[in-house]
């Protein structure tokens, strides 16, 4: 791998982990502490959706980005020719 290829790689992968850790951020912190109060005006099986945000919400949106993690790496592997065969 050229060095411009190896840096090209890097910053595609900084900026995939940024924009998810961002929306991990966002999830979390912002829907499951700073917006509770008006997301509670929603229920969402029967529990207020700001409490759902907090306590399971968060967790499932990490789950899923860590499955989107492993799907975009493994198509950054393939375009980078660094993917195992």
């Amino acid at each position: 791998m050229t060095p411009e290829n190896r840096a090209a790689y890097w910053k595609s992968n900084l900026r995939l982990l940024a924009v998810l850790l961002i929306i991990w951020f966002v999830v979390s912190y912002g829907l499951g502490i700073i917006l509770v109060e008006p997301l509670n005006a929603f229920h969402l099986g029967g529990y207020p959706l700001g409490f759902w945000f907090a306590q399971q919400g968060s967790i499932y949106v990490f789950l899923v980005l860590i499955f989107v993690y492993a799907v975009s790496m493994n198509r950054l592997d393939k375009k980078f020719d660094v993917d195992e065969q």
